[in-house]
């Protein structure tokens, strides 16, 4: 059985080729998802904590998570995420360039509950993200924050 409401994304990804994408193949996507986007780990964890300017969100059901960030790293970040009791449950999925074993191991090292390599090419990238939703919807359950 299908959730009927729409899971909300937070995308934090600072290149905006790839917002794009994501976002596109997010779109693309069955299952009906509410996207936000962030451009850096400190807007992110501002977005998160509901500090200005965003008093009032919805936390969000995902997290898809560059590693590549300005200010704040993903892995600083992934690392905040998953020591605050607050925020620890929401699953968080790196979707990154690197495919260096140092970078897959530290950051499930810290929790990370899904890493990915970014495809290179387009069908390929769509359908990636496409598939990460599908999974997080629809085979596993995730906790309503």
């Amino acid at each position: 059985m299908y959730s009927a409401r729409a899971i909300d994304v937070l995308l934090v990804e600072d290149d905006a080729g790839d917002v794009y994408l994501t976002s596109e193949g997010l779109a693309a996507s069955t299952v009906q998802s509410q996207v936000h986007v962030v451009r850096d780990g400190v807007e992110a964890l501002q977005f998160l904590r509901r500090e200005p300017p965003y008093e009032g969100v919805v936390r969000p059901d995902l997290i898809i998570l560059d590693l590549n960030l300005p200010r704040m790293s993903g892995r600083e970040l992934l690392a905040e995420v998953k020591t605050d009791p607050l925020l620890r449950a929401i699953p968080v999925v790196v979707l990154t360039t690197s495919t260096s074993n140092v970078d897959i191991t530290k950051a499930y090292e810290l929790h990370a509950n899904l890493y990915v390599h970014k495809p290179t090419r387009l069908d390929d990238y769509l359908s990636v993200v496409q598939q990460v939703e599908d999974f997080f919807e629809r085979v596993v359950r995730l906790p309503r924050c």
